[in-house]
């Protein structure tokens, strides 16, 4: 299978702290993979550097075929990456239909003023983003709080809105930063299926997570960090049964795959 992003001997260092170190992986079109590892050892710094919001050390990577370490997040995102955090981003005075909405901006095609003087073809722009929004907002869960402001919204649902925003701009590559954390078990049920689903419809995923369950129901490859360095990678089964694995980030007592 060909693959979608090809990230080589990327390194990033604050200091003397090598946050990732000379990290090599491939996303193969149309793969679900994960990240996983301890606390501080590159998961998020990873995703990072790959989107942009840091600067490589070294190394290079590259979508689609082509490179674009370097590039601005925003001209990255326009190539087809989008992203969840690991920390909420949303606007709390904004609805949750409006920031959906927000999500579609980069693919407008009708010029500014054509949208200030309602044009015909605005029009129809904006009647279609309104029709994908629904669609998406029903995918997670979401549609009947589509008109309450997203600082209303539980914590769970929250992590959804996040993912609805980012589906929204229609990627080739969905980053998920922790998207279950602080769900409860049924949440989790809700996001796995959703992330199955996700796949099904195309859509390329890499997911960092410290939730097992989720991580062990839906990857099909997973790659294991610790201190910025892969020490692992595999199959669920091959990850659960690598006592390294075990030693530095599950633990001898870690969860079974549910």
């Amino acid at each position: 299978m060909a693959s979608l992003l090809e990230v080589r001997n990327i390194s990033k260092h604050f200091g003397g702290v090598k946050a990732v170190d000379e990290l090599s992986f491939d996303i193969p079109q149309g793969g679900l993979q994960a990240i996983i590892g301890p606390n501080g050892s590159g998961k998020t710094t990873c995703i990072n550097l790959i989107t942009g919001c840091y600067q490589l050390t070294g190394g290079a990577v590259s979508f689609g075929g082509h490179r674009i370490d370097g590039l601005s997040r925003e001209r990255i995102v326009q190539t087809g990456l989008a992203r969840t955090f690991q920390n909420l981003r949303l606007f709390e005075t904004l609805t949750v239909l409006d920031h959906v909405l927000m999500g579609q901006f980069r693919h407008s095609r009708v010029e500014f003023l054509r949208t200030i003087l309602g044009t015909r073809a605005s029009k129809r722009e904006s009647r279609e983003a309104l029709e994908r929004s629904w669609e998406l907002l029903e995918l997670v869960g979401l549609k009947d709080k589509a008109h309450l402001l997203a600082k209303s919204l539980p914590y769970g649902p929250r992590r959804l809105l996040e993912i609805a925003r980012a589906l929204a701009t229609q990627p080739t590559l969905l980053f998920l930063d922790e998207p279950a954390a602080g769900m409860s078990e049924e949440e989790i049920d809700r996001v796995i299926d959703l992330v199955r689903t996700i796949q099904k419809r195309g859509m390329t995923i890499l997911l960092i997570e410290h939730r097992m369950r989720l991580v062990m129901n839906v990857s099909e490859h997973i790659i294991v960090l610790n201190y910025g360095k892969k020490i692992a990678e595999g199959s669920a089964k091959e990850i659960q049964e690598n006592q390294e694995v075990i030693t530095a980030y599950l633990g001898t007592q870690h969860e079974k795959v549910g």
